[in-house]
């Protein structure tokens, strides 16, 4: 019987050679792992995002601009962010002050605060449109921090259906010829990553609760 002995150089230069075939297919296969990996990161970080910014339109009570935020008036018939058409600027805790750089978009601005259904009734002076905000009570509290509580549910539900549609990817990998240990290493990584927003998401949602108790 004659035995070959083969290096590692004869061996990757072989274009037939199984073990250059499969060293190539498990690399683009940790590849494809890398990208589903950042993906979830980058999607799980939009969910984040989302909540951050749908929790700024719960009013806590306090005067914000952010309060603003998402709502557009007319504006030469385009529809254009407040904040680009006026100087919007708090003049205490309560109060908002709204002034148009243009005299005649004191209506358009007032109407499109009403469509919003903020909470909030806007004070057109003719010169400028006051927001007050009212204090708030214990029964308005607790609405919103439930309100506050629902969007962060829907964030971690988001953050869950990535984490599921990421196993899934690599499920499929794995039928393909990732091997098993490759397949539960990934797996444990978009569960760490998983683990590591809903973290956040708490944390965010704590702060939001904290704010609404204690104006």
């Amino acid at each position: 019987m004659i035995i070959y002995y083969l290096t590692v150089n004869e061996l990757l230069c072989d274009s037939n050679s199984l073990v250059l075939r499969h060293f190539k297919k498990q690399t683009c296969m940790q590849a494809d792992i890398d990208l589903i990996l950042d993906d979830a990161q980058t999607s799980m970080q939009k969910a984040l995002s989302h909540l951050e910014y749908e929790l700024t339109k719960i009013r806590a009570g306090k005067a914000s601009p952010s309060m603003l935020e998402g709502i557009n008036t007319e504006y030469y018939g385009a529809p254009t962010p407040i904040n680009q058409v006026a100087n919007v600027s708090v003049l205490d805790a309560r109060t908002i002050s709204i002034q148009p750089w243009e005299k005649n978009m004191l209506a358009p601005i007032e109407r499109a605060i009403l469509q919003a259904n903020i909470g909030i009734t806007p004070q057109n002076d003719g010169v400028q449109i006051r927001l007050f905000l009212p204090p708030l009570t214990e029964e308005r509290r607790k609405e919103l921090a439930k309100r506050s509580s629902g969007e962060a549910e829907q964030a971690k539900i988001a953050i869950r259906n990535i984490r599921r549609d990421a196993i899934e990817d690599i499920k499929k990998l794995q039928k393909d010829g990732l091997s098993e240990d490759a397949a539960k290493d990934a797996e444990k990584s978009v569960q760490d990553l998983t683990d590591k927003h809903i973290g956040t998401v708490e944390k965010i949602l704590a702060a939001k609760e904290k704010e609404i108790m204690s104006i």
